[in-house]
């Protein structure tokens, strides 16, 4: 009998999963592909983000609480597995000189820790494909950053025997993917149809922000691997939806009617970064190259 699948996505924080890879983990569940998401973070120091509760007095006193019970509604709603990491938000620095860091939280914590403790949940899941951010983190918060580092050392760590070997039997994962859905031309395909639909572009600031940026000065994954998940995409936004603190439900990830974004872009895009088994790009499946062997 074949074996099951599995993909394990790592993300830096609970929201981050609904936010980037979500339609296409929904999709893959329904397939039947066991699917686990790592929190490297709880969140903790994470801002409200939704207008409506910025004045809960409850919720301020214990962000990390109602963040848990977010995470627990939306891996419900994915149909997803979750571990947490057990590490503590960096949170977001802000400000000219940026102040440091605090102390004890994931972005400092020595990665003979953090990469040991991920390696342990590698060995424990052993998924044929990993999902995490490239390099840049996909915007410059340390953790994102930290996840790319702990992410990309425990994918090779977890194959070496000799390495961790308090974290069980080696395991050598087939597949690293990095989230490469927020590209330049999604976002301004979408920008340009609503503009000619004479409707308002939530993407209008951005649009401008990008075109007077120096040129080369972003860079830009090449997208390898695009998966088809637009049915999917009412379950995405009701698992982004549950993390309340995190979302507001009349922002702009929500200004792309569905079935515009169905017509114009019904993927969610990757970067193969590393691949131990025989595929061609582009690809339309994660799991490219290992279903036929199977």
């Amino acid at each position: 009998m074949a074996e099951t699948l599995r993909l394990m996505a790592v993300h830096a924080h609970p929201d981050d999963e609904s936010s980037k890879g979500a339609a296409s983990m929904a999709r893959y569940v329904a397939e039947g592909v066991e699917v686990l998401v790592v929190s490297c973070t709880g969140g903790e120091r994470g801002d409200v983000l939704n207008p409506r509760l910025k004045e809960n007095a409850q919720l301020l006193r214990d962000m990390g609480e109602y963040r848990r019970h977010e995470m627990a509604e939306a891996a419900r709603i994915l149909g997803v597995q979750h571990r947490w990491l057990g590490y503590v938000d960096s949170g977001l620095p802000e400000g000219d000189p940026l102040p440091p860091l605090p102390a004890g939280c994931f972005a400092l914590t020595p990665e003979e820790f953090t990469v040991d403790a991920l390696v342990h949940v590698v060995r424990e899941f052993r998924p044929h494909v990993m999902t995490t951010y490239d390099e840049s983190g996909g915007y410059p918060h340390p953790d994102h950053i930290m996840t790319h580092t702990v992410s990309f050392a425990a994918f090779h760590a977890a194959a070496d025997a000799d390495r961790f070997p308090q974290a069980g039997p080696a395991w050598r994962t087939s597949k690293l993917y990095y989230h490469a859905s927020f590209s330049r031309d999604r976002m301004r395909t979408f920008h340009e149809a609503l503009i000619a639909r004479g409707e308002e572009s939530p993407f209008a600031e951005w649009m401008k922000r990008i075109a007077e940026e120096e040129p080369g000065k972003r860079r830009e994954l090449e997208i390898t691997t695009r998966v088809q998940c637009g049915e999917f995409f009412e379950t995405r936004d009701r698992a982004l939806l549950a993390h309340a603190t995190q979302i507001d439900p009349d922002g702009w990830f929500f200004g792309v009617p569905l079935d515009l974004q169905r017509e114009l872009w019904p993927t969610e895009d990757y970067h193969l970064a590393i691949s131990h088994v025989p595929t061609t790009v582009p690809e339309d499946d994660l799991f490219a190259g290992l279903r036929e062997d199977r």
